[in-house]
C-alpha cells in the first residue's frame, strides 16, 4: 500500500489480498528471504522485521530499518542524485521536485525482499516535460539500492503527470504483487506482476473515468468477499455546475471492472485526499474511509462507504460533532487530513485515528491533536472514542500555537509487543510521539519520542 506524501498530505491506505481481524492487509505469502515472497510488503532487507519508507520535502525518500524491538537507528536516503537511480533531481517543468510525492511497497519480483516503487508524476521524460515516471528500489540482504533501478514502461507524453498517484495490491488474485499507477488526469494503469530488473511486468491495462474528473489519489483493498484486490479512484469531479470531490469504485479481478462512484463533498474538492479500507463493522467487507477537510467551513468530517458483496453500499460522515467525539467542530480544524485504522482494543473491529491538526488546545490556536474512534457493528462511531494532544497527560512536549500536531498519523505495532500503536507527527523535520497501545486501548503512559515520521505506508 502506499501514502501520498509531502506534496499533498499522505494517502494512507490499507492494500489487502487476505481478512486479519477485520483490518485488510496485504501479505501475498509467508516465505522470508530464504525463499519465496516476503512476508511483509515492507521488509526490504528480508530480517523478518517490517521497515519505515518515508519521502521528506526536497524529492527525498527515507527508510528506516526496523528491529527485534521496534524502530532501529540504521537509515538511508534516496534521491535522483542516488547512484543508479535515473532522472535528475532538481526542477521539473515549473514544478518542485515530486520524487517520492508518492511510495508503495511489495515484493514485486518474488525474491524475498520487498521493494520500493517511488513516483514523480513531474518527471520530465523524453523531452516532454512532467510526462512523469515511477521508478522501483529493489531490495536485497543489504536492504534497498538505487543499483538496477528500473522505471515502469509507458509512453512518454507532456504535462500527463504518470505517477499522481500509486498503490501495490493483488489486483487479479493470481496471488502476485501488482501495481497501480494514476496519471494526473482520470487514468489508471494496472501493471500485474511478476516484475523484473530488466523492466518486464504483466499485462498493463488502462481505466479511465469518461466524465470531467481530476486524480488525486489511489486507495486500494479488500471491498468484496473474493480474493483480489480493489482499488478507489480519489479525485475532482464536477457536477451541476459545482466541483465536488469524488470517489470512483474499480473492482478487481481478471479483468477490471468499473463500478459506482459518489459525491463525498458536493461543494469542494479536496486536492490530496487521505483513505483507508478497513472492515469497521466486521461484516467481511471492506468499507472506505476519506477525509473530507473542506466539510462545513473546513471543520472537517470523514466520510465511511460501506463494503458490500459486489461493492460500495451506502455511506455515513462523522465529524467533531459526532456524539462522543471529545471535542467540538469549528471552523478551520481539518478534522480528517490524515487517517489510519488498526484495531486498538483488541475487540477485532479496525478503529480510526483521526488527525485534527489545526485544533485550537487551550490557549494555542491550530497546536492540534488525534481522535481515534472505534469500530462496531454499526460501523464507526464516536462512542468511546479517545483524543490526544499535547495538553493529554503523559505525551512529550506543551500545546503550541500553529505546531499542527496530528498533521500525519499511524497505527501499527512499532516496538513489537502485539498491540497496536499510535505515532503522531506534527511535520517532517521534528521527532514523532508514540503513543504505546495496551491492547485495550492506546494510552500516553510511557509516550516517547521517535525518529521516525508518521506518513510510511501502512
Amino acid at each position: 500500500m502506499s501514502t501520498r506524501t509531502p506534496l499533498g498530505l499522505a494517502i494512507a491506505t490499507v492494500t489487502a489480498v487476505s481478512l486479519t481481524g477485520g483490518l485488510l492487509t496485504l501479505s501475498v505469502g509467508t516465505a522470508t528471504a530464504a525463499g519465496g515472497p516476503a512476508k511483509y510488503a515492507d521488509d526490504f532487507n528480508g530480517d523478518g522485521f517490517r521497515d519505515f519508507a518515508v519521502a521528506s520535502l526536497g524529492g527525498e525518500v527515507t527508510v528506516t530499518y526496523g528491529t527485534a524491538t521496534g524502530v532501529g537507528t540504521t537509515t538511508k536516503t534516496f534521491t535522483q542524485s542516488s547512484a543508479g537511480i535515473p532522472g535528475t533531481a532538481g526542477d521539473a517543468g515549473g514544478y518542485a521536485d515530486a520524487f517520492g510525492e508518492d511510495i508503495a511497497s511489495a515484493d514485486l519480483n518474488r525474491d524475498g525482499y520487498a521493494d520500493l516503487a517511488v513516483a514523480d508524476f513531474t518527471e520530465k521524460v523524453s523531452g516532454r516535460v512532467s510526462s512523469g515516471a515511477v521508478t522501483i528500489l529493489w531490495g536485497r540482504k543489504t536492504g534497498l539500492t538505487g543499483t538496477d533501478a528500473t522505471r515502469l514502461k509507458v509512453a512518454a507524453r507532456a504535462d500527463q503527470g504518470f505517477g499522481k498517484a500509486i498503490e501495490t495490491g493483488d489486483f487479479n488474485g493470481d496471488g502476485k504483487a501488482d501495481l497501480a499507477v494514476a496519471d494526473a488526469f482520470r487514468s489508471v494503469y494496472v501493471y500485474r506482476g511478476g516484475f523484473t530488473k530488466s523492466g518486464t511486468t504483466g499485462k498493463v491495462t488502462k481505466h479511465t473515468r469518461g466524465d470531467t474528473f481530476e486524480n488525486t489519489g489511489l486507495v486500494a483493498g479488500k471491498v468484496t468477499k473474493d480474493k483480489e484486490t480493489d482499488l478507489y479512484l480519489l479525485g475532482q469531479g464536477y457536477h451541476n455546475d459545482k466541483m465536488t470531490q469524488d470517489a470512483w469504485f474499480l473492482r478487481g479481478g481478471s479483468t477490471i471492472k468499473p463500478g459506482k462512484a459518489t459525491v463525498v463533498n458536493g461543494s469542494a474538492p479536496d486536492y490530496s485526499p487521505t483513505g483507508v479500507v478497513a472492515d469497521f463493522d466486521k461484516d467481511g467487507y471492506g468499507d472506505l474511509a476519506v477525509g473530507d477537510t473542506r466539510y462545513n467551513n473546513y471543520a472537517g468530517s470523514v466520510v465511511v462507504w460501506r463494503g458490500g458483496g459486489t461493492g460500495p453500499t451506502t455511506k455515513y460522515r462523522l465529524t467533531q460533532s459526532t456524539s462522543g467525539v471529545a471535542t467540538a467542530a469549528a471552523a478551520h480544524e481539518y478534522f480528517g487530513s490524515d487517517l489510519s485504522a488498526g484495531d486498538t482494543n483488541g475487540d477485532g473491529y479496525p478503529d480510526l485515528a483521526v488527525g485534527v491538526p489545526y485544533e485550537k488546545v487551550g490557549t494555542a490556536k491550530g497546536a492540534g491533536g488525534v481522535h481515534v474512534l472505534r469500530g462496531g457493528r454499526a460501523g464507526l462511531t464516536g462512542k468511546n472514542s479517545q483524543w490526544f494532544s499535547r495538553a493529554t497527560a503523559g505525551v512529550p512536549g506543551n500545546p503550541v500555537q500553529y505546531e499542527s500536531f496530528g498533521s500525519l498519523v499511524r497505527l501499527r505495532d512499532l516496538d513489537r509487543d502485539g498491540d497496536q500503536d499510535l505515532l503522531v507527527s506534527s511535520n517532517y523535520y521534528d521527532p514523532s510521539v508514540l503513543l504505546p497501545g495496551t491492547g485495550s486501548s492506546v494510552t500516553a503512559t510511557g509516550a516517547r519520542e521517535v525518529n521516525v515520521v508518521a506518513a510510511f505506508p501502512q
